[in-house]
C-alpha cells in the first residue's frame, strides 16, 4: 500500500512534555472510527526510586463518566541509563493482567513504553469506546514525561485533513 502514515492514523496528545512529580491524567481518546490504539509513554532519566506507573482505563465516551480498568498483559520498552539512542528493538514485557504497569528500576532509565489496544479489547458489549492513560506521581525529584496516543486502522481512510478526530465522540 503506498500511503502516507497520516492517512492511515490519527495522533492525540494525551499530555505534552511536563514534570512527573505530580500525577498526570492523560486526555481522553475514542475508538469509534479506529480498530486499533497504541499508548505511547516517553520519559526522560530521574532519580532512583521514582518509578512512573501508567494506568490505562476506558470509558463510555468522552465525559468519562463511566468508566473501568482496561486490562493488558503485553507492553513493549526501549529503556537506557543514558540514550534512547542506544536502543534500536523493543523488548516485550509480559505480566499478569493488569490495567497497570510499573518496572521497579525504570526511574533512573530513558524510557519508551507502548501499549497497544484493538477495539474489540474494549468491553464493546457495555459500549465502552475509549481510553485514558494516567501516570501516577513519581515523587519529588524531577523527571520529564510525555503521553501520546496512536489511533490507527481507521473505519474510513482518507486525507490527513479529514481524518476523523478521536478526541470528540
Amino acid at each position: 500500500m503506498n500511503s502516507m502514515l497520516l492517512e492511515r492514523a490519527q495522533i492525540v496528545s494525551g499530555f505534552a512534555p511536563i514534570s512527573l512529580t505530580t500525577a498526570r491524567t492523560g486526555d481522553v481518546v475514542s475508538l469509534k472510527n479506529y480498530r486499533r490504539c497504541l499508548v505511547l509513554f516517553h520519559k526522560g532519566i530521574g532519580t532512583a526510586g521514582d518509578d512512573p506507573t501508567i494506568t490505562i482505563l476506558q470509558g463510555t465516551d468522552i465525559a468519562f463518566a463511566t468508566n473501568k480498568a482496561l486490562t493488558f498483559t503485553n507492553i513493549y520498552v526501549k529503556q537506557d541509563p543514558t540514550s534512547l539512542g542506544d536502543v534500536g528493538q523493543w523488548t516485550e514485557v509480559t505480566q499478569s493482567a493488569a490495567n497497570t504497569y510499573t518496572d521497579a528500576t525504570s526511574a533512573e532509565r530513558a524510557a519508551l513504553w507502548a501499549i497497544e489496544f484493538k477495539a474489540e479489547d474494549l468491553d464493546t458489549a457495555g459500549n465502552y469506546d475509549c481510553i485514558r492513560a494516567s501516570i501516577g506521581d513519581v515523587g519529588t525529584n524531577s523527571q520529564i514525561g510525555a503521553l501520546e496516543y496512536i489511533l490507527y486502522d481507521p473505519i474510513v481512510s482518507t486525507t490527513p485533513a479529514d481524518m476523523p478526530s478521536a478526541i470528540i465522540d
